[in-house]
């Protein structure tokens, strides 16, 4: 059981779910997108939300600044949550600007307002779970699109639900966080996103 509830933090990581929420956008939304599009978009997504965050925190390791892929210290998280957020700026200013995929552009917002909003608590000394802010951000993303193309997911909803649990379940078991941690995270994703609504749906 440790086994899996440790492999559960891996599995769904943090970084992984802008990419997750493109997908699922991409693969839901019955607008006509060239599929050379939707390919540079992922390409551009996976490379600057995988691949650079993870080359960027070897850099980070070697220079010290950081001792965990997990950053398990509120100091460690400063520098990569400013950096995060530098990054989700250059996708909504490049990647996905507001006339090509509105939807994806207010994603993205949310997830910036998230992610500053970790980086003021952190400088605030008090460690919100980034697993339960990207999780619960991109719920509610996609719980938003379902109503917006007027589809229906409830067994992705279900499944989602249970991979929420699963996700707070493993880093209490890992003591990662403590549940007041875990809400504030879960909230500091879900509100952004049910904000920017008024915005795109």
């Amino acid at each position: 059981m440790n086994h899996i509830l440790k492999s559960i933090s891996y599995i769904f990581h943090p970084l992984l779910m802008p990419l997750l929420g493109v997908v699922f956008y991409l693969s839901k939304s019955p607008r006509f997108i060239p599929e050379p599009v939707m390919r540079a978009k992922v390409f551009s997504i996976t490379i600057l939300t995988i691949i650079l965050p993870i080359l960027l925190f070897y850099l980070l390791k070697t220079i010290r600044k950081v001792e965990s892929f997990h950053l398990e210290t509120v100091e460690e998280r400063r520098i990569p949550l400013a950096i995060n957020s530098a990054i989700v700026v250059l996708i909504i200013i490049r990647v996905l600007p507001i006339d090509e995929i509105p939807e994806l552009y207010f994603f993205f917002i949310g997830i910036l307002i998230s992610t500053i909003t970790c980086f003021a608590l952190a400088l605030a000394k008090f460690k919100a779970s980034i697993h339960m802010i990207a999780s619960a951000g991109f719920f509610m993303f996609a719980i938003a699109l379902a109503i917006h193309f007027k589809i229906n997911i409830n067994g992705t909803i279900a499944l989602m639900c249970v991979i929420l649990g699963a996700i707070a379940t493993s880093r209490l078991h890992l003591k990662a966080h403590t549940p007041v941690e875990l809400v504030v995270g879960c909230l500091v994703g879900f509100l952004p996103q049910l904000i920017m609504l008024n915005y795109w749906l």
